[in-house]
């Protein structure tokens, strides 16, 4: 257990000691908050660049699509084994390898020359960013009591919200000023000096918790005995749809503008800058609100508004109107993931938290790459029948979700 921990559950330690641990942790997770952040980023500007990059590479929207599946995947794949390993080894030095591939690998998808080359740096890309965030949410399990780690989790997320918005908005608008390129270049730069500055902080890491690898058949023992619980496979599942729905929106949206409206990347940056906006004003508050009063309204709330956001771009509405949608898509993704996050990390135990966060990476991440591929294919019927497929059954999902999350609420609350 970590002094940090510790000072929560016997009130007589030292104050001052407390006093700065609680500000060196601070420190930590802002830094980590911003990693977080740049890694959103430089995931969801690829996007909106979709029909540019088509031009640039001389291929199919669908083709280059795959870029975006290409990362998803192979992030999900390798936070399973990154989780694993920082049991083992230790959260931070985990990090550091992961967030160091990172920025090799973002720089060097600058150097693509066609559309292979693309997805081949974007998959090894995948590889090394996987090992930041979820270590991170890891660490607040490790460090904060279950009932305190909202707020914590609503500080990362915001940066990762944060980073959404600049990604979906501000690739769009600076690439036709300073080049795709560049803003590879650029975002790899900026995670090259987190890294820098997150070195000092090394030692606020926990120390391993295992002295070695548990063999293969007990880390699926590991695995089964996660979602054995009603409560695990629910959480799981709901982790799995959303991104799958969510990512099968977003990844589009940049055709769905150029295709409805006839907008240029500029044009369609402006009109998804939305997207991320509400998490970084309002992730805080809605991880206080969790501490405070649970997951059992907020959860539904937030599956219903993305779906209804969705189906509502299937009408001819105005570019107004589809920025609105945009806004409250990403909203019922804030109300969501990060509620998520907090119940994954009370599923497992001290021991095999980072196998239990790289299980839910793993999940998520899934659903983001196979949401792109599915709707990207039933795209060959139309954005109208794509969203009233993927919205319809969101919509289902968010009204079950409201028995199924009745009994998410802080223990204090519990009858």
């Amino acid at each position: 257990m970590s002094k940090l921990k510790e000072s929560f559950n016997h009130p007589h330690t030292e104050p001052a000691d407390t006093a700065i641990r609680l500000k060196q942790h601070k420190d930590l997770f802002s830094w980590l908050s911003i990693a977080a952040g740049l890694i959103f980023l430089q995931g969801y500007m690829i996007a909106p660049l979709i029909p540019r990059l088509a031009e640039v590479f001389n291929v199919p929207v669908q083709e280059i699509g795959f870029i975006v599946p290409a990362y998803m995947l192979s992030y999900a794949l390798m936070a399973l084994f990154f989780g694993l390993l920082s049991d083992r080894f230790g959260r931070w030095s985990i990090i550091r390898i992961s967030l160091a591939l990172f920025v090799i690998f973002t720089a060097l998808t600058a150097t693509a020359q066609n559309a292979s080359q693309m997805a081949t740096w974007r998959l090894l890309t995948g590889i090394g960013a996987s090992g930041v965030i979820p270590l991170t949410f890891a660490l607040i399990g490790d460090l904060f009591p279950f009932d305190q780690r909202g707020a914590k989790l609503g500080l990362v997320f915001a940066a990762m919200e944060g980073g959404m918005a600049a990604g979906s908005a501000g690739g769009a608008i600076l690439e036709p000023f300073v080049g795709w390129r560049s803003l590879f270049i650029g975002t790899a730069v900026l995670a090259a000096v987190v890294l820098w500055r997150l070195y000092p902080y090394g030692s606020l890491f926990d120390t391993p918790k295992v002295t070695q690898l548990p063999p293969i058949r007990q880390i699926f023992r590991g695995y089964s005995q996660i979602l054995a619980t009603f409560r695990g496979k629910r959480t799981y599942t709901y982790v799995l749809w959303n991104g799958i729905y969510h990512s099968g929106v977003y990844t589009w949206l940049g055709l769905y503008l150029s295709e409805r409206y006839n907008m240029d990347a500029l044009s369609i940056g402006l009109n998804i800058l939305g997207y991320g906006i509400p998490g970084l004003l309002l992730s805080s508050f809605i991880g206080q609100a969790v501490d405070r009063w649970g997951r059992r309204w907020l959860v539904p709330a937030g599956l219903v508004m993305a779906a209804l956001a969705g189906i509502g771009m299937i009408f001819e509405i105005p570019p107004i109107g589809t920025t609105i949608a945009v806004l409250f898509l990403s909203l019922g993704y804030d109300l969501t993931q990060p509620l998520f996050v907090g119940i994954v990390t009370d599923l497992g135990d001290d021991n095999n938290l980072g196998q239990t966060m790289g299980l839910k990476v793993f999940t998520l991440f899934t659903g983001f790459g196979v949401g792109s591929v599915i709707f990207g294919e039933l795209l060959r019927f139309g954005f109208a029948p794509s969203l009233a497929i993927f919205g319809g059954i969101q919509l289902i999902i968010g009204l079950i979700a409201v028995p199924l999350f009745w009994q998410e609420v802080p223990s204090r609350l519990r009858g």
